[in-house]
């Protein structure tokens, strides 16, 4: 990708609790927008890189990469009118792997001002109805079915 575009390349990183409590944080720009933390490739990194910076940028949890669970499971969706200016031109598509990182409890967490300006754990339900992305509906309806679950940090 050329200097200052995005890659159409990016992670979903859920970030919950053993009893299913999702964090959300809504978007700075889009109020009303929810999400879990979301963001591009950056150069030559990793997923699993990308996914362990952007919990850092948007959170500030500090995780190491073998706190993450890699789910292998990618969607590939256009890009939203809105938000195509930040890629190349000619660019309308993104595909998006999935992650998750589960954490003892709800904590507090520090928001990126210029990402994000609110944040809310909610019970998976709740969560899955109030992100606007199908994408992260969906992957919050997976997390909903796994058996019970052990925080990656201590």
């Amino acid at each position: 990708m050329s200097a200052g575009f995005k890659q159409p390349v990016s992670v979903l990183v859920l970030i919950h609790t053993p009893n299913k409590h999702v964090l959300l944080i809504e978007r700075a720009a889009h109020p009303g927008f929810w999400q879990s933390v979301t963001g591009s490739r950056e150069g030559e990194d990793s997923l699993l890189d990308t996914a362990r910076r952007e919990v850092e940028e948007e959170t500030g949890i500090r995780a190491p990469t073998s706190a993450f669970q890699d789910w292998r499971i990618s969607n590939h969706f256009e890009i939203l009118e809105q938000w195509r200016h930040r890629y190349a031109p000619g660019v309308s598509h993104n595909t998006e792997h999935v992650f998750s990182l589960c954490v003892p409890e709800p904590i507090e967490v520090r928001l990126a001002p210029d990402e994000h300006r609110a944040q809310c754990w909610l019970p998976w339900q709740e969560a899955a109805r109030k992100c606007f992305s199908w994408t992260n509906q969906d992957a919050i309806l997976m997390l909903a079915r796994q058996p019970a679950l052990r925080s990656s940090l201590q």
